[in-house]
């Protein structure tokens, strides 16, 4: 299964929610979805859900388009909303078996599929309650059932960690990854940049309903690398350096912006910023034995440093990077 997002565009009275919107993955793969609040990640993800129609541009999975057979699509795919409605008077196996129903799942065999569901979400326990009694971690456990009732080839979910607590976010990472090794395309927004970057295999950055950038987090990476790197060879390919950028988070105990001054003075040090808690984020284009006598040089000029350490570039610096904080 390939998904195609092809020019798309979608607009409210005055504002235009998705512009020109076009990118792709495919089956096997876990993409991040990322973008500011009112980037057009909603109203994206709708669409594709055959939710929203689109005022230009369509959505194809494989050759089958969104705009024109909506309901086939529908059988494709498995949509997760960023929030469970609380029915007050439906108990979970009640609402999984509807869909089920919905689904044309019959007999023995919507039995058997329900029980599977249910064991994989764990919510054997919590099959009787009714939903409005749920926990947020439990509602999206009932939520990622329903998307997967009918086996759908795709996964397409909005915030599906937004609210969980630190175990239920493990727990759907965990599942995501084994649906993900099963051969379903995954499609996933978020705004837990490091939650992503541990399951995702690439990312799409939009902000303003633009594309900003798109593709594996290797491919993004020497993306930043290259924006990042400030000379080349004289016949216009960027200069070799390290596979990825180093991140230094420095703690100081007080006069931060003098510490960012004085790595700034440094070489190999292409950038640094002041971030709250006198701290000081640098990136480096130096090699992990070439540290010390970058941070000795900050000792022996006598400042306040209480401690540092060593980061890879990572879907959040890539985002700070990308994007540029704008809204609709």
């Amino acid at each position: 299964m390939h998904i195609r997002i092809s020019h798309l565009s979608r607009s409210f009275k005055k504002v235009k929610a998705v512009s020109d919107l076009s990118f792709e993955f495919s089956a096997g793969n876990v993409f991040g979805f990322i973008g500011p609040n009112g980037a057009g990640k909603t109203t994206t993800i709708k669409i594709m859900a055959s939710m929203d129609m689109p005022d230009a541009g369509d959505v194809f999975f494989d050759d089958l388009s969104v705009v024109n057979y909506p309901e086939e699509v529908r059988k494709l795919i498995g949509y997760m909303p960023d929030a469970l409605p609380g029915f007050a008077d439906i108990q979970v196996w009640e609402y999984l078996d509807f869909f089920a129903r919905s689904f044309g799942l019959q007999g023995r065999r919507r039995t058997q599929t329900l029980a599977e569901i249910e064991e994989f979400t764990s919510l054997g326990d919590i099959r009787e309650k009714y939903i409005a009694s749920l926990s947020k971690g439990m509602k999206q456990r009932v939520s990622l059932a329903r998307a997967l009732v009918h086996n759908p080839q795709v996964l397409i979910m909005d915030e599906p960690a937004a609210g969980l607590d630190p175990r239920a976010r493990l727990e759907l990472r965990s599942l995501l990854k084994i649906l993900s090794s099963q051969g379903k395309a995954i499609l996933l927004s978020s705004h837990i940049l490091s939650e992503l970057q541990d399951i995702c295999d690439g990312a799409v950055i939009i902000e303003q309903g633009r594309l900003l950038s798109a593709g594996t987090i290797p491919q993004l990476l020497a993306q930043v690398r290259r924006q990042a790197t400030p000379a080349d060879n004289g016949a216009g390919a960027v200069s070799a350096g390290p596979d990825s950028p180093l991140l230094l988070v420095i703690r100081c105990l007080r006069d931060s912006e003098a510490v960012r001054l004085k790595l700034l003075e440094h070489p190999a040090v292409l950038d640094a910023i002041l971030e709250p808690g006198h701290t000081v984020r640098a990136q480096v284009k130096c090699t992990d034995a070439e540290i010390p006598a970058l941070m000795a040089t900050l000792f022996a000029a006598g400042l306040p440093i209480i401690g540092f350490t060593r980061q890879e570039l990572g879907l959040e610096e890539l985002f700070m990077r990308i994007t540029s904080g704008k809204v609709q």
